[in-house]
């Protein structure tokens, strides 16, 4: 089973910045794909950015030169820095893992339980 634990969420003013980090843990062969989506009231899952376990990634345009994504592969974390925060970017933010458990295994999304981010104007 592997869990992914979310930390960092909150409020903050319109400008400010705030750091997202995640950790996988449990049973874990190695983590690919690391990536973080949101999803505001009414609208649908959205892709914010993701990093590849080479340390190349891809960002939303909303958020590009605003956000950077980084990872620790040692630890099995990853982090979304985020300035210059909009009232647009409060939505809850999840955490998305892809993971071989075994060698031979699939591989597998696993997801965090959302961590909410509010930006006030």
């Amino acid at each position: 089973q592997v869990q992914l634990v979310e930390s960092g969420g909150g409020l903050v003013q319109a400008g400010g910045s705030l750091r997202l980090s995640c950790a996988a843990s449990g049973s874990i062969f190695r983590v690919n794909a690391m990536g973080w989506y949101r999803q505001a009231p009414g609208k649908q899952r959205e892709l914010v950015a993701v990093i590849f376990s080479g340390g190349s990634a891809n960002y939303a345009d909303s958020v590009k030169d605003r956000f950077t994504i980084s990872r620790d592969n040692a630890k099995n974390t990853v982090y979304l820095q985020m300035n210059s925060l909009k009232p647009e970017d409060t939505a809850v933010y999840y955490c998305n893992a892809n993971v071989r458990v075994t060698p031979i295994s699939i591989r597998y999304d696993y997801w965090g339980q959302g961590t909410q981010v509010t930006v006030s104007s």
